[in-house]
């Protein structure tokens, strides 16, 4: 007491000077600890959590309806799907696996040949199918796709928003299936893969009639080839849906959904949430908006190009664009139509689904759990990690634990006795009816 009544100094000014004293080196080690803190929860990493035991991941857990023959005949042999997915040590975090992915992830050298895909409509479809991987021969023109007595089991990509066969998870894929024993086709959208649009129309999260078309015309040029899909993003929203509404009565043998958005409505919400989430959304809207301005000259319908070149998300898109060409009255309207999460009900045949609960993108909240455990034909598989088509593991991250976990799926399938032109319904086996194709390739 008598010591603080002998200096008349404030003690505010006494507190300045004692934080002058401070070396300024120490300044910047606590502002640089506050700004690895912060950066290390706004990424949402989690590495000093996989530091802790040892970075052997997190189990996959799967969700399945407890009468279900895909589980017992096929799933229960997967390991891949019964083990963990461990991350990449310096890519924990979904964002740094989205990321890197997509701009800086080496990927496999792919050489497609294409595979021209005309529609009634006057719509261009380029199929890319991905020739041996050992072969270095140059394309080949007027390549017009395998054998058609090639009894080789064929693997259907449909990718996601604004991606086409040169997206680097789609070579991960095609390459490993290729080097399976796989032949691999993948179905680029309208207007991607350097094919320009030659009808009023382009692709959408619900459009399912193009791949119907290819997967028919498919099963009528290949009829001893068993035929499956691989959806991924969008193209599993695309595919799921496509499976729903066929139910029994699709070739397709199987199919795979890999990070699927599954409720639009929802996952709209999502993306605006949050300042990262935004991030992705403008990204992928400007991208939307490049795509239809690239293809303007061929789209009649759409007259409102001031707002169309102003777009700068996901839903200012739809709105402008896919709702005009689609005639869907409102955004949430068609959002709500074209979700496959009403779909996956109606699956008929056997089905794997794979999603990543700490997606950046498509968000856990739109999971249809229930549904998914009631469909017998239907096997969810969901991980704590992954992020959005990420799932890069091992030191050098050259390699996507979904890819593998794929491949091994559908070779356990293919090997089954689900592989035949027979469907499951309520663990009742039904046959389905050849679908024959109105469309022509060339």
């Amino acid at each position: 007491m008598d010591c603080i009544g002998l200096t008349s100094e404030s003690p505010y000014v006494i507190m300045l000077n004692a934080a002058f004293l401070i070396p300024i080196s120490h300044y910047l080690f606590g502002f640089l600890f506050l700004l690895i803190v912060f950066l290390y929860n706004f990424v949402e990493m989690y590495f000093i959590k996989e530091l802790i035991t040892g970075f052997r991941g997190q189990p996959v857990s799967l969700s399945f309806n407890s009468c279900s023959i895909l589980y017992q005949e096929v799933i229960s042999k997967c390991k891949i799907l019964h083990g963990r997915f461990s991350s990449t040590p310096w890519l924990c975090s979904p964002h740094l696996q989205t990321i890197f992915l997509q701009f800086f992830e080496r990927v496999p050298a792919c050489n497609y040949q294409r595979q021209i895909f005309k529609t009634s409509d006057g719509g261009t479809i380029a199929l890319d199918w991905l020739r041996n991987v050992d072969d270095k021969k140059p394309t080949i023109k007027g390549f017009d796709g395998v054998h058609s007595d090639d009894k080789t089991p064929i693997v259907v990509v449909i990718p996601g928003l604004t991606s086409d066969s040169d997206s680097a998870y789609v070579k991960h894929l095609a390459f490993k299936m290729v080097k399976s024993g796989w032949n691999v086709v993948v179905s680029n959208h309208r207007g991607l893969g350097g094919v320009a649009i030659t009808s009023d129309r382009l692709y959408n999260a619900g459009c399912t009639e193009d791949i119907r078309k290819i997967i028919d015309h498919l099963h009528t040029r290949y009829p001893q080839a068993p035929l499956y899909a691989v959806g991924t993003s969008i193209g599993s929203n695309v595919l799921v849906k496509y499976l729903g509404e066929e139910g029994v009565n699709t070739v397709l043998v199987g199919a795979v959904s890999i990070c699927s958005p599954w409720d639009l409505l929802i996952g709209d919400r999502f993306i605006k949430r949050r300042l990262v989430q935004r991030s992705y959304d403008r990204i992928l809207g400007i991208g939307l908006k490049d795509y239809a301005e690239l293809h303007r000259s061929v789209l009649p319908s759409l007259t409102d190009w001031d707002s169309i070149s102003k777009i700068s998300c996901i839903r200012d898109y739809d709105k402008h664009v896919v709702c005009v060409l689609g005639n869907f009255e409102t955004v949430d309207t068609y959002y709500r139509t074209v979700s496959c999460s009403s779909y996956i009900g109606k699956v008929g045949v056997p089905l794997l689904c794979i999603s990543a609960l700490d997606d950046p993108v498509c968000t856990r909240e739109t999971i249809p759990w229930d549904e998914c455990r009631a469909n017998k034909n239907v096997v969810l598989a969901t991980t704590q990690h992954g992020g959005h088509l990420g799932y890069l593991e091992g030191m050098t991250a050259r390699s996507l634990w979904w890819v593998r976990a794929v491949d091994e799926f559908l070779c356990a399938l293919n090997s089954s006795s689900l592989n035949r032109r027979e469907k499951i319904q309520n663990n009742t086996v039904l046959e389905s009816p050849l679908n024959s194709s109105k469309e022509k390739a060339v």
